[in-house]
C-alpha cells in the first residue's frame, strides 16, 4: 500500500475508533461488538507500525479508553490505571513470552479471567474506604467513592490494615441482575442496557448513589497498585494478601512456568466462560514476580509484562425449526427464532429474538433456514447470517393478530415494532396498571410495581378500571398487605377519581401522547365525551399535536376494548371533564422551562400554574425560552440560560410576576 492509501485509511480510522471509544467508555452505549472493535484497532496498528509517521497524539492507539462525562470530580491517577495489549491467536501469545524471556529468565505467569465490566480504582487509609474512582483514560478518571461504597462486597473497613492500599478491580453487574434490570426497564418504557457491561458502567456513573445501590453491582479486585506498610514480591502472593483482607479478588487464577501452561490456562478459562454468572471476554497473562515486571517496564500505553487474550465470537450454523411470537409487557409482538439446539460459549442454545420484521427482511430469515448462530457479547444468542433457504421456503412476515388476545396489532410508521391494539390485552397489563397508577398519571401512591403484581396474580385485576372495583377484604388476604396499607391503598383509589382530565387521558397510555399532549387535548376540548367526537383533522390542528398524534389519539378511541374501558371508569365515577382550564392569559406567548428544586413547589405544580395562565412549559432551554424558573442544585439548563442570556427567575419573582401581570391588568 502507498502512503497516500494508509494515511487516508489511517484518517478513517481513527475518526471511526474515536466514534466507537465516546460510546462505550462515555455514553455506555456501544454500536459494535468488542471483537469488531478490536479488529478495526488492530488494523490502525499495522497501518500506524508500517508508517510510523502516521501516528497522531490524538490516535487512539496512543491513548487508554476515554474522557468521562465531567459529572464527578476528576481524580488524578498517582500509579497509572494502564490497558492492556491485545492478542488473538496462540502465536502472537507466543510472541509476547519469546519478548518477555529475552529480558527476564524463567518468568512464571499468572493466568486469569478478563472481566467484562467497569475498571475501578479504590484506596484505603488505615484500612478505612476514602475513595472510589473510575480508570477514564488511564491518567485521570472521576470520583465515584459514594457509588462504590453501595456495592456490598466492597470492605469499608479492612481486617488487617497497612497503612495505605490502592487496589485496581472491575465492577460488574450478574447476568441474572442484568436480565431483571432489563426485565423492568421495559416494563417502566425505559431503554434496556444493551449487556451487563453497560449496565454497569450506567449505574456506577449515576449522579444518586441510592439508584447504583439498587442496581445490585459487584465487584472483582485483580490488583495492588499501591501499597504502604507491607511488602509484596508476587502477583499470586498479592491476590492471597487481598483475600486475607476481605476483598472479593478473581476468583480463579493459574499458575504456569510454561508457554503450554498458559495456552492450556488460556483454553481452559475459555470454555469455562458461558457457565459463569458474570461476563469475560478474554484471559490475562501476568508475569507473577514483581521485580521481574519492573525490569520489563512498560510503553507509553501497555505494561511490557502483561498480555490479554481476546476470545473470538463463536459461531455455529443451525437450522431454524420455527418462529414464535411472543406479546411483551408494552404489548410489542417479538418474534423469537426455535433453533435445531448448539452449544455456544459453553451453553446449549435452542432461542433466540429475531427483534423484528426488519431484522427478519434484512437477513431473509425464512422457516427452514440454515443460520449462522453466535452470543453477542457471549450473552444473547443472535443470527448472523442465513447460509441457504429451503427450496419451497417463503419470506416471513409477523402476523396481523396478537397471539395474546386476538386483537389487530399494527406497525405504527415511525417504529420497527408492530403491537397489539387492545388495551386491555393481558399480555400488557402489568405494564398499563403500572403507567396507570404512576405519579404523573392516576398518582395512586401505595400501588407500586410489586402491589399491583399480586394484585394481578391472585387475579383480582385483570383491567385498570378494576381497580376501583376492588375488594378490599381480599386485598387484606394478601402477603405483606397489613391494615394500614389497604388502608391507604383504598384512600389513594378514592382521591384519583377526582384527578383532572390530563390525568386520565395520560394514564390511558395512548401512543406518541405524553403528558404534554393530554394537557393539549384537555385544554381543548374540556371533557372526554368531545374527545371521543373530535375527528382527526381537528385533532391535527391543535397547536402544538400534529398528524401523528392526531392519528394515534384517534385510532385509540375507535378501538372497542378503549370504550369498554372508559364506560367502566364512568361507572366508577371517575372524573371526565377539565378541571384546571386556562383562567386568562396573563402569560401568553412566553415559554417557561423548569430546573432544580423550589422551595414549596414542586416543578409540576410550578408548571400547571404556568399553563393556567396561557403559558407554556419546556424540557429544554432555546434563543426561543422566555424564562428559566431555577431552583436549588439547577444545573445544565441554568448554565446554558446564562449562556443565551435568558431572564432567570426564582420560584418568589414568578410568583410575584403573577400578581403583577394581575395587578396591570
Amino acid at each position: 500500500m502507498d502512503a497516500a492509501k494508509a494515511k487516508e485509511e489511517a484518517a478513517g480510522l481513527r475518526q471511526e475508533l474515536l466514534y466507537h471509544n465516546k460510546k462505550y467508555y462515555t455514553e455506555d452505549a456501544p454500536e459494535i461488538e468488542d471483537y469488531e472493535y478490536d479488529r478495526l484497532y488492530r488494523r490502525l496498528e499495522e497501518l500506524e507500525e508500517e508508517f510510523p509517521e502516521l501516528i497522531t497524539p490524538d490516535s487512539p492507539t496512543q491513548k487508554v479508553g476515554a474522557k468521562g462525562m465531567n459529572l464527578f470530580t476528576p481524580v488524578a491517577h498517582t500509579v497509572p490505571l494502564e490497558s492492556l495489549q491485545d492478542s488473538f491467536s496462540e502465536e502472537e501469545i507466543a510472541d509476547f513470552d519469546r519478548r518477555v524471556r529475552s529480558v527476564v529468565q524463567n518468568p512464571i505467569y499468572i493466568v486469569e479471567p478478563k472481566f467484562d465490566g467497569l475498571s475501578v480504582a479504590l484506596e484505603y487509609r488505615n484500612g478505612v474506604y476514602e475513595r472510589g474512582s473510575t480508570r477514564g483514560d488511564g491518567l485521570v478518571g472521576e470520583d465515584v467513592t459514594e457509588n462504590i461504597r453501595t456495592i456490598r462486597s466492597v470492605p469499608q473497613k479492612l481486617k488487617e490494615s497497612p497503612d495505605f492500599l490502592e487496589v485496581r478491580g472491575e465492577v460488574y453487574m450478574a447476568h441474572s441482575v442484568f436480565e431483571e434490570l432489563c426485565a423492568q426497564l421495559e416494563l417502566n418504557q425505559e431503554k434496556p442496557f444493551k449487556n451487563p457491561r453497560n449496565a454497569a458502567a450506567g449505574s456506577l456513573r449515576q449522579k444518586d448513589p441510592r439508584i447504583a445501590a439498587k442496581r445490585k453491582l459487584d465487584l472483582f479486585i485483580f490488583n495492588v497498585q499501591q501499597i504502604q506498610g507491607t511488602e509484596l514480591s508476587y502477583h499470586d502472593e498479592a491476590l492471597e494478601y487481598l483475600k486475607k483482607l476481605g476483598f472479593p479478588v478473581t476468583p480463579f487464577y493459574r499458575k504456569c512456568e510454561t508457554l503450554e501452561q498458559v495456552l492450556q490456562a488460556v483454553r481452559e478459562i475459555g470454555e469455562m466462560r458461558g457457565s459463569l454468572e458474570y461476563s469475560i471476554d478474554g484471559a490475562v497473562i501476568k508475569v507473577n514476580s514483581f521485580s521481574q515486571r519492573q525490569a520489563l517496564g512498560s510503553t507509553s500505553k501497555f505494561p511490557k509484562w502483561a498480555q490479554a487474550f481476546k476470545y473470538p465470537p463463536e459461531e455455529k450454523p443451525t437450522k431454524l425449526l420455527n418462529i414464535e411470537i411472543n406479546v411483551g409487557r408494552t404489548g410489542v409482538l417479538t418474534p423469537t427464532g426455535l433453533f435445531e439446539p448448539v452449544t455456544l460459549a459453553g451453553t446449549t442454545v435452542s432461542r433466540a429474538t429475531l427483534h423484528n420484521q426488519d431484522f427478519i427482511t434484512e437477513k431473509d430469515i425464512r422457516i427452514g433456514d440454515t443460520v449462522i448462530l453466535r452470543k453477542a457479547g457471549d450473552i444473547i444468542p443472535e443470527v448472523v447470517s442465513v447460509v441457504s433457504h429451503e427450496s419451497d421456503s417463503k419470506p416471513y412476515q409477523i402476523p396481523q393478530i396478537c397471539p395474546s388476545c386476538g386483537s389487530p396489532a399494527v406497525r405504527d410508521d415511525n417504529e420497527a415494532a408492530t403491537r397489539c391494539t387492545n388495551t386491555e390485552c393481558p399480555a400488557q397489563l402489568l405494564r398499563h396498571l403500572i403507567h396507570f397508577t404512576s405519579r404523573d398519571a392516576m398518582d395512586m401512591d401505595g400501588l407500586g410495581p410489586a402491589v399491583l403484581e399480586q394484585l394481578v396474580k391472585n387475579q383480582l385485576i385483570s383491567s385498570p378500571a378494576d381497580l376501583y372495583f376492588l375488594s378490599m377484604e381480599k386485598v387484606r388476604e394478601l402477603e405483606r398487605m397489613g391494615e394500614k396499607s389497604a388502608q391507604n391503598m383504598e384512600a389513594a383509589i378514592k382521591r384519583s377519581k377526582q384527578n383532572d382530565l390530563y390525568r386520565l387521558i395520560y394514564a390511558l397510555g395512548i401512543p406518541h401522547v405524553g403528558l404534554k399532549a393530554a394537557k393539549l387535548l384537555a385544554g381543548h376540548f374540556h371533557s372526554m365525551v368531545r374527545i371521543l367526537e373530535a375527528a382527526e383533522e381537528e385533532l391535527a390542528a391543535i397547536e402544538g399535536f400534529g398528524p401523528i398524534m392526531a392519528k394515534s389519539v384517534r385510532a385509540y378511541f375507535d378501538l372497542e376494548g378503549t370504550a369498554h374501558l372508559l364506560s367502566r371508569l364512568q361507572e366508577a365515577g371517575v372524573n371526565m371533564a377539565a378541571q384546571n382550564a386556562v383562567e386568562d392569559l396573563r402569560l401568553a406567548g412566553k415559554t417557561f422551562v423548569l430546573t432544580g428544586t423550589l422551595p414549596t413547589l414542586t416543578r409540576q405544580e410550578a408548571g400547571e400554574l404556568v399553563e393556567r395562565f396561557g403559558g407554556k412549559t419546556s424540557s429544554s432551554v432555546s434563543k426561543k425560552t422566555s424564562y428559566v424558573i431555577a431552583g436549588e442544585e439547577a444545573g445544565s439548563k441554568l448554565v446554558k440560560a446564562q449562556q443565551l442570556n435568558v431572564p432567570v427567575l426564582s420560584e418568589a419573582e414568578f410568583l410575584a410576576m403573577l400578581e403583577e401581570s394581575v395587578t396591570e391588568e
